[in-house]
């Protein structure tokens, strides 16, 4: 995890044994997703009554980039106070893994259907210079202005004019430009890098300052 994990006890006494069962949920958590930024687990033993049993509360409480917050929380059954500290943790574990799964999926689609919007191009001229170059869009032919920071990977010192990239087109200050420009074939012509290469570059881009 990014963060050092978060566990505070209250109204229970903090065993080694059960702080190292609850690392070790921790660390398949983290395993599932390595870009879990928060995770903060409290136990907590409201009421100590030997006739009743000891009821335990447990909430884990994670976060998830670009903003996601999951929270869980489990605590024993009214007939089940005698059950151990350790199976009410369990459960709340198997519980924010469910929830992690679930959101990972969801953002897993989302990243395929972003990318099923993107344009499939050809590098057709490259300024290694000035740090930025154009590639034609497969689909309708129309030549589009990059520059190195959408290049995904910093792979723009591998783009040569004839590489297959994909792409998504926005609006920008003088016209369409690409970003997230990523490699997905490296065909054509090696350029050297101390020479600035053109093909056909569009109306109106000539002298195209650094962005």
């Amino acid at each position: 995890m990014n963060v050092p994990l978060e566990i505070t006890y209250r109204g229970t006494e903090k065993t080694p044994e059960i702080d190292d069962f609850i690392r070790s949920k921790a660390k398949k958590l983290d395993k599932m997703c390595d870009h879990i930024t928060s995770c903060r687990i409290a136990i907590e033993q409201p009421q100590r009554h030997q006739s009743q049993g000891n009821p335990y509360r447990v909430r884990i409480q994670l976060r998830v980039p670009p903003g996601h917050e999951l929270v869980v929380k489990k605590e024993t059954s009214r007939g089940d106070l005698h059950d151990p500290l350790s199976k009410v943790v369990s459960q709340a574990f198997d519980s924010v893994s469910r929830q992690l799964r679930e959101l990972m999926e969801k953002q897993q689609g989302d990243v395929k259907r972003h990318e099923d919007h993107q344009t499939m191009g050809v590098v057709v001229s490259l300024f290694h210079d000035e740090s930025y170059g154009f590639l034609k869009a497969l689909d309708t032919g129309k030549e589009v202005y990059f520059h190195r920071n959408s290049v995904i990977e910093d792979d723009f010192d591998r783009l040569e004019i004839g590489t297959g990239v994909r792409f998504a087109e926005e609006a920008g200050e003088k016209g369409p430009q690409a970003s997230t420009v990523a490699i997905v074939d490296k065909p054509g012509h090696r350029t050297d890098p101390s020479e600035e290469t053109e093909l056909d570059v569009p109306l109106g881009w000539e002298g195209t300052e650094r962005q």
